[in-house]
């Protein structure tokens, strides 16, 4: 794909089923300009890919709206929308002075004061204008504006409290309907019984279906058929029909079209509510974030919004406080609660120097810090984007499913008009099925004419079928499956991976930071000639110190454990690709490779067999001379990994084959594999060749994974099937990667393709039960045995039991086993 494209999301309104989806995804698909739009019906929102020369964000929204759906562009990653509590107001007048000064302002896009609750919703470009600035621009004017958190109502919950009224308006008048009806067939007389059920019926079918029958005809208009156009032709006709009972002596379906109307929405309401349920992770990453921040300003604490906060500010936390943003520690040391971030529930200590998160917990110590990032930048914001990014993403299964759904409600359409038909042509054939299910099934009732019972089962087949399952299948499941990742610090960029990372045959991994520490440390101190440790660590140590060798650092570690004083040092030389020498307290040190002490004619024979034992563990040796004779040897290695060995052994134990990618030469390379428990290695390779490994690896095994830092290994995490990218830190944006680990633990590769497994397998069965409840269900109700208010029921029934079965991975315990 062109990295040039932008990408922009959209908001839509207006989707009551997979079928509307499908449909606003062909329409932008044809639209010049855009490289390839998805529609994702179970977070409402379009995800484009386009040149933004050749089309415009209006442009997408008319053509949206021309096939009867509302379109808005998804807050601009440039934008920020923030709600203030404005204090001061006094009349409607007032309202338009502050929409004025502020709309006028630069930098603010889009301005609305409500007089009645006394808010303002303001859209601005944060790099063009501060909250701050626009707080001192409400305050010129006479009015005082505060940052509002948390108080607004968000859509998701509206449309929850929209589709409970609905359906409780419903219930209560269908229910209404359904008494009377009850009380009717045990003989009793109901005045105006018909008059009642009609009036009663009415709300329920045209004022709280309306939305169902717009959606309905907007679709007929567009030549294409979603799910409402099932439910209105269930409900609509059985009403009107119903009508002519006030002219003729005909049985009426009021009940019937009140009753599938009712069940439809309480299907929606319980839809939409489990639907909110499974983007709960993304409302917990926001609700993690502080509100506050406390800052120094001159010699004064002041308390300020999060949102104010800019890059410099002097925060101030105190012991069990949450740290408000990223920053770095300029002041204090503390133990800080990282769980959110690393999932281990022991403290970790933070000193001077040291980064910290936004959203962790300062358990003990006060600190001053610095803000290093804010707004998107943030690692909580960067969290939330990723998940954000996945649920938005497709499974390449679903598109298969979203081609079916097209289809599906053309077929139940036909299916419908043809059972129709053969009710009227063949009744005696279906009255033989009639009489049949009559004798287990009390709904079914033989005695009514071959037109009525035609009606009928022409109606449940229309209202049984329910494409809404299929769509749900996949989104729902990627959204919980998401959540659950990055809750246990796995971030899966997008759909596709999930589907391929179940699949991989190999794993590679780089070395260097990823199987290792990426960090020498001395891991063998031997001694000769009667010196001790700690003398050995001395001299070595302080004759180091005058050197820049990566090796110098981890021999001057190892002496501070033992509270060494390191000492002066004269006359210091590095000899290259030797060693070093030098003077202390009189006496020559050397420190270097055997060359270094052949040159200058010192024997090592005591340590030879020391030396061939510790190559052969691929350490690196540093042999110490004091005067002329051999002091002792100082090993070093970057250590592999604790987790390392268990996360190799489990995907070797998964079938997986499990392969090292290094720069190392191959006697080296080897030791480490076989520490490890690698199978297979591929060493003295430069960055560029690991590609080229890739490719070797991939035309082997098939799916094959990278796993490295996603810095150096990019080009290689980028070839690869799947790129996984061990996040240190604070940064984890690796654009490289398909699958970021914010813990840098090769432990969690093993629980990545757990995850995938445990989605993938769900979405499977998602998409199992959606077709059994259709192919079971359609027949059934062809053959009449179903009466339309059950399949009323049960087409609810089956969206929901799709969406509950997703929020089930909630329940998956990733790091058994």
């Amino acid at each position: 794909m062109n990295k040039d494209l932008d990408k922009w999301i959209f908001d839509i309104e207006g989707m009551t089923c997979a079928g509307c989806a499908a449909t606003i995804e062909k329409r932008l698909n044809e639209l010049p300009g855009i490289s390839e739009a998805h529609v994702n019906f179970a977070t409402a929102k379009a995800y484009i890919t386009l040149d933004e020369s050749k089309i415009s964000a209006d442009e997408i929204a008319k053509q949206v709206a021309k096939i009867g759906y509302k379109a808005a562009l998804h807050q601009a990653e440039e934008l920020e929308t923030i709600t203030l509590n404005i204090k001061g107001m006094s009349c409607t007048s007032c309202v338009s002075n502050i929409e004025s000064i502020l709309g006028n302002s630069e930098g603010i896009k889009k301005v609305d004061i409500n007089f009645a609750n006394e808010k303002g919703i303001i859209t601005y470009d944060p790099t063009v204008i501060k909250l701050a600035d626009i707080k001192k621009i409400v305050a010129s004017v006479g009015y005082e504006a505060e940052v509002q958190d948390d108080t607004v109502v968000e859509e998701k919950d509206k449309s929850i409290q929209i589709a409970y009224k609905k359906m409780l308006y419903a219930a209560i008048l269908a229910g209404t309907i359904m008494t009377l009806m009850i009380i009717r067939m045990f003989g009793v007389k109901i005045p105006a019984y018909h008059l009642l059920t009609v009036l009663l019926g009415f709300p329920v079918v045209f004022i709280l279906g309306s939305k169902v029958h717009h959606s309905s005809w907007l679709s007929i208009k567009n030549k294409v058929a979603n799910m409402d156009v099932l439910v209105s032709l269930g409900s609509l006709p059985p009403f009107i029909i119903g009508l002519s009972g006030f002219f003729w002596q005909v049985q009426t379906f009021i009940e019937m079209a009140a009753t599938i109307m009712t069940f439809h929405l309480i299907g929606k309401y319980l839809e939409t509510k489990a639907k909110g349920k499974t983007s709960e992770a993304i409302k917990k990453l926001i609700k993690l974030g502080a509100k506050t921040a406390r800052i120094q300003r001159g010699d004064e604490e002041i308390e300020v919004s999060v949102k104010e906060l800019v890059i410099g500010d002097l925060m101030i936390i105190r012991p069990g406080e949450k740290i408000p943003i990223d920053g770095i520690i300029i002041e204090g040391n503390t133990n800080i609660d990282e769980s959110m971030v690393t999932g281990e529930s022991m403290p970790v200590f933070r000193q001077e120097g040291d980064e910290i998160i936004g959203a962790t917990i300062n358990k003990q110590g006060y600190i001053k810090a610095k803000v290093t990032k804010t707004g998107k930048e943030t690692f909580l914001a960067q969290v939330i984007k990723l998940v954000e990014q996945c649920q938005g993403s497709k499974v390449p299964i679903q598109d298969f499913a979203d081609r079916v759904t097209g289809y599906f409600v053309p077929i139940i359409l036909v299916l419908t008009f043809l059972t129709f038909l053969s009710f009227n042509i063949f009744p005696s054939f279906h009255r033989i099925i009639i009489e049949w299910g009559a004798t287990f099934l009390p709904w079914v009732n033989p005695d009514l004419t071959n037109l009525t019972l035609a009606f009928i089962t022409a109606t449940a087949v229309l209202v049984i079928a329910c494409p809404c399952a299929l769509g749900l299948g996949t989104p729902t499941a990627l959204m919980v499956g998401s959540g659950l990742g990055a809750e246990n610090g796995i971030l899966i960029r997008s759909g596709e991976a999930v589907q391929t990372l179940r699949e991989v045959k190999a794993v590679a991994f780089d070395k260097t930071g990823t199987i290792t520490s990426g960090k020498p440390v001395v891991t063998d101190v031997i001694t000769y000639n009667n010196y001790g440790e700690q003398e050995l660590l001395l001299y070595a140590a302080s004759l180091e110190n005058s050197s820049e060798h990566p090796l110098a650092q981890a021999i001057i570690d190892k002496s501070k454990e033992y509270e060494i004083d390191l000492l002066p040092v004269k006359e210091v030389s590095a000899i290259s690709g030797k060693g070093i020498k030098g003077l202390i307290e009189g006496k020559e040190v050397l420190a270097g490779n055997r060359r270094m002490l052949e040159d200058h004619q010192i024997s090592y024979q005591i340590a030879e067999s020391d030396i061939q034992k510790l190559e052969a563990e691929a350490k690196t040796l540093l042999l110490v001379a004091i005067n002329k004779k051999l002091a002792g040897l100082l090993a070093v290695a970057d250590q592999i990994k604790e987790d390392s060995v268990t996360a190799i052994s489990r995907l070797n134990e998964m079938g997986i084959t499990t392969i090292m990618l290094t720069g190392d030469n191959y006697k080296t390379a080897q030791a480490i594999a076989e520490k490890a428990g690698i199978k297979k290695i591929a060493a003295e390779i430069l960055p560029e060749g690991k590609v080229n490994e890739i490719i070797k690896l991939q035309k082997e095994f098939g799916i094959v994974a990278m796993v490295g830092d996603g810095i150096n290994d990019a080009p290689a995490l980028k070839q690869a099937n799947v790129g996984i990218a061990l996040g240190t830190g604070t940064d984890i944006a690796i654009e490289s990667a398909d699958v970021t680990l914010i813990r840098s633990e090769l432990v969690n590769v093993v629980y990545a393709i757990k995850l995938s497994k445990a989605i993938f397998r769900k979405i499977k069965e998602n998409f199992f039960w959606a077709w059994f409840y259709n192919l079971i269900a359609v027949p059934v109700a062809m053959l009449g045995l179903l009466h339309p208010m059950i399949g009323a029921a049960a087409m609810s029934m089956s969206s929901l039991n799709v969406v509950y079965n997703s929020l089930r991975l909630k329940k998956f315990r990733l790091r058994e086993g």
